[in-house]
C-alpha cells in the first residue's frame, strides 16, 4: 500500500513538472507586489483585478502593499502611497518581490515605461513606447531609445523578431534616419510598413488603430494620450477597460521591474498590468534591455546619438549639486526641454532637487520643507 502511494506521489510530481516545462513556468511562483492608493475605482476594484489575474495564472503570487490583506491575499501596511512605494521599493530590493504595479509614481529622468494595448481595428497586441517618463530630454534621441526598449520589452512578452514602425510625428524623420543608420551598422531588427497605399517605416493613425507594428514608437506625451484613448475608448474614458496598461519603466540602468497603471485602470487593466509584470520577469527584460543595448552600441548608437544637437538653455555640467536630500516633495509644470536647467537653477542657490516624471509629465522633487523656496526661484527664473 505505501509503495503505491509512493509511485502516485512521484507521477504526480512527474505531471507538474511536465506542465512547468512545456509552459514555461518556473518552480516557485513569480510574486507580484500591488499597491492599493490612488485608484478613482477605490481599493475593491484593484482586488478585484488581482483576483482576475490569480484566476489566469496559478504561477502568481500576488501581495497587497497598502492593505492588511484578505482571506486569500497578503498584505504590507502603508498609511499613504508615498510610504507604499517606499515599502514596494525595499521588498523589490530585498527579493521580497520579482515586480511590482503602482500609480502615481514618479520615475528619474531618463527612464520611460513600455505600454501594451490590444488595437481596436484587429484586436492584434502591440508595444507602445514610450508612455510615461522621458528616455532623454532631446526628442529625437528619446525617439531612438525608446524603440531599443520597445524591441528588448516585445521579446521578453515572446516576440522573436519584433517590427518596429515610427508614428509620424516631429521628429520621427530624423529618428527614422537614425534607426536606419544603426540597422545598416549591424544592429538587427526589422522595420514595419504601412499598411496605407504608399507604405513608409512612418506610421499613419490608421496603422496605430489597425497595430500594424508589433512597437510603435513615439514620445512618451503622445504615448500617454495614446494608452488613455485605446484603454477606455468605450467606456466614454472614465473607465481604462482594455490592455495591460503603461508598462514597466525602463532605462540602462534600471535593476527594478515596477510597472505603472492610470488611476482610471479598472479590474482588467490591473490583472493585464499583473500579467504583464509576470512576463517581464520571466522573459528575463532587464537583461534584455542591456543586451539590446549592447548590440546597438557596437553597431554605432553613441556615435549616432552624439551626432544629435541638444538645444538647452544653458550647460549644466559644471554646477556641482548641494549635499543630498530627501525629496518627497514634487513641483509641476517645467517643459521637459528645460527640466535639467531648472534643476541647476536651484542647485545654483544651494537648494537640493531631483528632476523626475510623473504620470502627468515632467517634475521637480525636492524636500517638503524647499517647496516655497524651489517655486520663487523657478519662477524668478520664468521655469513657471
Amino acid at each position: 500500500m505505501m509503495e503505491e502511494e509512493t509511485k502516485n506521489v512521484l507521477v504526480s510530481l512527474l505531471a507538474d513538472a511536465a506542465d512547468y516545462i512545456e509552459y514555461g513556468y518556473s518552480s516557485s511562483k513569480t510574486k507580484i507586489g500591488v499597491t492599493v492608493y490612488g485608484s478613482e475605482h477605490g481599493v475593491d476594484e484593484i482586488i478585484r483585478g488581482v483576483q482576475l489575474a490569480l484566476s489566469r495564472d496559478a504561477d502568481l503570487k500576488v501581495i497587497l502593499i497598502g492593505s492588511s490583506g484578505t482571506d486569500n491575499l497578503d498584505g504590507v501596511p502603508a498609511k499613504h502611497d508615498v510610504e507604499a512605494h517606499a515599502v514596494m521599493e525595499k521588498m523589490l530590493d530585498a527579493g521580497e518581490l520579482d515586480a511590482a504595479v503602482t500609480m502615481h509614481y514618479s520615475f528619474p529622468l531618463g527612464t520611460a515605461t513600455i505600454g501594451r494595448v490590444v488595437t481596436p481595428a484587429k484586436g492584434k497586441e502591440m508595444f507602445i513606447t514610450t508612455t510615461t517618463g522621458t528616455a532623454d530630454t532631446d526628442r529625437v534621441k528619446a525617439l531612438i531609445k525608446n524603440a531599443i526598449y520597445g524591441i528588448a520589452t516585445a521579446k521578453a512578452c515572446g516576440r522573436k523578431d519584433p517590427t518596429v514602425g515610427i508614428l509620424n510625428l516631429d521628429g520621427a524623420s530624423q529618428a527614422e534616419k537614425s534607426l536606419q543608420q544603426l540597422q545598416r551598422g549591424g544592429y538587427p531588427f526589422t522595420f514595419a510598413q504601412s499598411d496605407r497605399a504608399d507604405g513608409g517605416t512612418l506610421m499613419r493613425g490608421n496603422d496605430l488603430l489597425q497595430g500594424i507594428a508589433d512597437v510603435m514608437v513615439t514620445d512618451s506625451l503622445t504615448g500617454n494620450v495614446l494608452m488613455k484613448m485605446l484603454s477606455a475608448f468605450n467606456t466614454g474614458g472614465s473607465y481604462e477597460a482594455l490592455g495591460y496598461g503603461y508598462g514597466p519603466g525602463l532605462s540602462q540602468d534600471v535593476e527594478k521591474i515596477i510597472c505603472i497603471v492610470s488611476r482610471a485602470s479598472g479590474a482588467p487593466v490591473i490583472a493585464g498590468a499583473i500579467e504583464y509584470a509576470a512576463r517581464s520577469v520571466r522573459g528575463n527584460l532587464l537583461a534584455l534591455v542591456k543586451e539590446e543595448f549592447a548590440a546597438a552600441s557596437k553597431a554605432g548608437l553613441q556615435d549616432i546619438l552624439s551626432a544629435i544637437k541638444v538645444n538647452t538653455r544653458q550647460e549644466t555640467e559644471e554646477i556641482v549639486p548641494p549635499p543630498l536630500k530627501a525629496v518627497t516633495g514634487e513641483i509641476i509644470g517645467i517643459d521637459i526641454l528645460e527640466i535639467e536647467s531648472a534643476v541647476a537653477s536651484l542647485w545654483q542657490e544651494k537648494l537640493y532637487a531631483e528632476s523626475g516624471m510623473g504620470c502627468s509629465g515632467p517634475v521637480i522633487k525636492v524636500a517638503e520643507e524647499d517647496i516655497e523656496a524651489a517655486v520663487a526661484i523657478l519662477q524668478s527664473n520664468s521655469f513657471i
